[in-house]
């Protein structure tokens, strides 16, 4: 199947489906994957470690010879010569996060870089179209990990967002397979971007206690948490969620110093497993390229389905 639309065109990928770019997670192991499938990998650089990510970057060279990207998370990068990094590596499409887009996207543009940046509210989109974004990742507040404290959903977001701007859209948040693509795509996003979907696929690193804990969630298994101060968070609902949930404001970072023990150990108490409340819609663990497939397979058939019922 052939997919061609400004996502497409923009990222040389075959089709609009990007993997969210997870700190510790979305390295070249998994971020391969999602490009061999036809997606975009991103690496990630939310976790801090540049020397580790300057060698996922390296071995991406040696996994895969297709389009990938990555995600300066303007908060947590420390490296001020992180633009000269990503120019240097010839990568040729960056989403920026956690903070002003304006520091970068001139410099990543005269290099030849499209530049998207994530956003959580319409300020935000339009303060990111004044910084001159090539187009913008909109992310609902029932997607995974750091969050802004008062969220909007997808369904409002994305097309409020829209009927403000023109540039390509890539939707996040609550986006699974082709149904959620399908409905991504009606409300005037042209790709979309999956992080839940992704970290329980079976060639994410995390271990396999996680992925079964997103099959096992139900809808209403994910916690919204530090909702009066910054970041929010979204993740999973174990005991030490559950004990933080009432806690207004906590500080994040004394419940995430054992990150290795939770996402590559598999104790799930270890620290804040960030997750989406899509992974009430998961029901197993598929690799990267099935889930590739079955997202474009099921977009078509749901797209078709809907003119065969109403376009008459």
């Amino acid at each position: 199947m052939t997919f061609s639309n400004r996502i497409t065109q923009l990222t040389g990928t075959q089709y609009p489906i990007v993997q969210a770019p997870m700190g510790w997670i979305a390295r070249s192991q998994l971020a391969a994957a999602v490009s061999n499938a036809g997606g975009l990998g991103i690496i990630e650089t939310s976790s801090g470690e540049l020397d580790k990510i300057k060698l996922e970057v390296a071995k991406m060279r040696q996994l895969t010879d297709k389009p990938f990207g990555m995600n300066v998370a303007l908060s947590y990068v420390r490296d001020s010569n992180i633009i000269d990094f990503v120019v240097e590596q010839g990568i040729k499409f960056v989403t920026t996060s956690s903070g002003s887009p304006s520091v970068c996207t001139k410099d990543f543009q005269a290099a030849g870089i499209t530049v998207f940046h994530v956003v959580p509210t319409l300020d935000m989109a339009l303060k990111a179209l004044d910084a001159g974004v090539d187009g913008l990742v909109v992310e609902g507040g029932e997607g995974g990990g750091f969050k802004n404290p008062s969220p909007v959903s997808t369904m409002v977001l994305l097309p409020l967002i829209r009927s403000q701007c023109d540039v390509p859209i890539i939707a996040a948040g609550g986006i699974a397979d082709g149904p959620s693509m399908a409905a991504a795509f009606a409300l005037g996003a042209e790709g979309v971007q999956m992080g839940t979907r992704m970290l329980a696929c079976a060639e994410s690193p995390v271990h396999d206690n996680w992925k079964q804990a997103v099959v096992a969630a139900k809808e209403t298994g994910t916690v919204f948490l530090n909702q009066q101060s910054r970041p929010a968070l979204r993740a999973l609902r174990t005991e030490r969620t559950t004990m933080l949930e009432p806690m207004g404001a906590f500080n994040i970072m004394e419940h995430m110093a054992k990150i290795p023990d939770l996402y590559f150990g598999g104790d799930m108490e270890a620290a804040i497993p960030l997750s989406g409340q899509v992974a009430g819609r998961i029901d197993e663990v598929k690799s990267a390229a099935d889930i590739v497939q079955d997202t474009i397979g099921e977009f078509y058939q749901v797209v078709s389905r809907l003119a065969d019922s109403y376009n008459n």
